[in-house]
């Protein structure tokens, strides 16, 4: 047997082993994820100088405004357009981003003038956000009623998302539509996103333990992937084990999702900002072990 290698055979070797030094070094996982905070509740005693100075000493630069319910920030529909824009311009002038606000509209009401009101105050808010700098507002479903088929309540919440959003796209607003109450589980937005026609209306996950029930959090959050907003709601990652947060944060990842966590919590704490400062770095680390996977 003749051992000499030619020319031609060592150089069709090195080729065959090309592809496999490839596969042997995939692509180093990566991350856009932004952190970030939503005023409700514990910015609810905050104008807007404290949130901005607040928000960057914890670092998070993206902010959300709860509004509608008479927040030190001032930034309600009533508004004057001077108003609006010197909000807008304390916030351009900061490190911090408006990422939008968030309202309390939801369109599940039986009483059909209240549907309307809602509706109408919902396009009221896109336009608040556009002119304070943000480019979105949280909406509700929100339940099922027992009066009515659920059928008939999904068709009404994608009839009235179709509405506002429509509107909002004119203002360069998204329609972030939240999971949450009765009507927030993952399967069922998914059939209001069915009827949805308005590119614009978006899913805004809300960190619920629900959509986790059975263990089923992937194979759920399958369902609504495609729909996802560029914000979430998240509350307290460093206690809570009733929601898979790490799983969350793999499945958002891999799929490339490039928005902001938005602390939003409620508990009475002695430091605000400083526990704001103890999610971050709680959220930093659970995002590098996404990256380390």
């Amino acid at each position: 047997m003749d051992s000499r290698i030619t020319r031609r055979q060592l150089a069709f070797g090195s080729l065959a082993a090309f592809p496999l030094a490839l596969r042997a070094a995939p692509a180093k996982r990566t991350s856009k994820m932004k952190f970030g905070f939503t005023t409700y509740t514990w910015g609810k005693e905050w104008d807007i100088p404290t949130i901005i100075a607040n928000c960057t000493r914890a670092k998070a630069f993206g902010v959300e405004i709860r509004t509608s319910m008479k927040f030190p920030h001032g930034i309600e529909l009533d508004m004057t357009a001077a108003g609006r824009a010197e909000a807008k311009k304390k916030f351009a002038d900061s490190p911090v981003t408006v990422v939008g606000l968030a309202c309390s509209e939801k369109f599940d009401h039986l009483d059909a003038d209240k549907l309307k009101a809602a509706i109408e105050a919902a396009k009221g808010y896109m336009k608040l956000s556009h002119d304070v700098g943000g480019h979105g507002v949280r909406v509700f479903c929100n339940d099922f009623h027992k009066e009515v088929p659920e059928e008939e309540t999904i068709e009404q919440v994608a009839k009235s998302l179709n509405e506002v959003g429509k509107y909002a796209a004119g203002q360069g607003q998204l329609v972030r539509l939240e999971n949450h109450g009765g009507m927030g589980r993952f399967a069922t937005l998914r059939k209001v996103m069915d009827q949805v026609t308005e590119k614009n209306v978006r899913i805004k996950l809300n960190c619920d333990a629900k959509d986790d029930e059975g263990g089923k959090f992937a194979s759920n959050f399958n369902l609504i992937k495609g729909f996802l907003d560029d914000t979430l709601h998240m509350h307290d990652l460093n206690t809570d084990t009733k929601f898979p947060y790490q799983l969350q944060s793999n499945l958002l990842i891999d799929m490339g999702w490039e928005g902001w966590w938005l602390v939003e919590m409620s508990s009475n704490v002695p430091d605000k900002v400083q526990a704001l400062i103890d999610l971050r770095l709680g959220w930093e680390k659970m995002v590098a072990t996404s990256l380390a996977a």
